[in-house]
């Protein structure tokens, strides 16, 4: 019997157009009433999903890829980096300059560039700029004159930056992984798009955020359910009861879930809920 359902955002929760659908809302609304627990899963920090969901009545945030898990009441398991670790990938944006973002319990800090490019009206208007659009060079032409080759940009926002940071977005593409993880070897990447990747603590994962959540309601892992659509999605689905890929989803991430449902455009969720017959 499935207890608490736990969403991705990103093509997932939301359409194309950034919204939550009128079927999604219902459903949620729904499965809630019949007692099952409703919450997100996602590398998304607080702020980010307050704004993003707020026609939702949730019960459960995992947030920054199960660094900093809470209800509306409580902080559950909250795991920052170590100073240490931080200063290094800090080092690192530095050195290479790297466009990064600092994700803290109530904002993230860093790159202008990337904080824009997190927003919701960025998101919609990207869907419109043509095939033939230069975006690669306009990419390299921002990093040759990015702020963040002033020397030591990081090093001196953290100064005036201290709260805790639970999770690091750098604007780095698939290429660059393997420099990554022999930089960075006290951290785990999760990547949902191929321009920025999420750095965490190592060993944190979406599902190890599901997993505190579960032990504290004293719900088994068969007991949950979850639904995604990306890369970083792949371990929750394959690690919970019951996993569904979005129709939209990637063909890595169909073949590992256990049910796949129609588009994040096309009632999905909605669709999904019925299915298993929990609304």
């Amino acid at each position: 019997m499935i207890k608490a359902i736990f969403f991705d955002i990103d093509g997932t929760l939301i359409s194309t157009n950034g919204r939550v659908l009128e079927s999604t809302q219902r459903a949620i609304a729904q499965a809630q009433k019949n007692g099952i627990l409703c919450g997100v899963s996602t590398g998304r920090g607080p702020e980010s999903v307050a704004h993003i969901v707020k026609e939702l009545d949730l019960d459960m945030f995992i947030t920054y890829n199960g660094q900093l898990v809470y209800t509306k009441t409580q902080t559950i398991y909250a795991r920052p980096f170590e100073e240490k670790i931080l200063q290094e990938i800090i080092h690192y944006a530095d050195e290479h300059s790297r466009q990064m973002l600092l994700g803290g319990r109530h904002h993230m800090e860093g790159s202008l560039t990337m904080r824009i490019g997190q927003s919701g009206l960025v998101r919609k208007l990207i869907r419109f700029v043509p095939r033939w659009f230069p975006i690669r060079r306009m990419k390299l032409t921002l990093q040759h004159y990015s702020p963040n080759r002033r020397s030591g940009r990081y090093k001196i926002l953290r100064k005036t930056y201290s709260e805790p940071i639970y999770q690091c977005v750098m604007l780095s593409g698939e290429y660059e992984l393997a420099k990554l993880q022999n930089a960075l070897p006290s951290c785990d990447f999760q990547r949902s798009n191929p321009y920025t990747i999420d750095i965490v603590p190592k060993g944190g994962s979406k599902l190890q955020g599901i997993l505190f959540f579960l032990a504290h309601q004293g719900i088994d892992l068969s007991e949950a359910m979850a639904f995604g659509d990306h890369l970083n999605d792949i371990e929750m689905l394959q690690g919970v009861g019951i996993g569904v890929s979005m129709g939209n989803g990637m063909q890595e991430v169909k073949v590992t879930a256990d049910y796949v449902t129609a588009s994040n455009n096309e009632d999905g969720i909605e669709k999904a809920l019925k299915h298993f017959q929990l609304i």
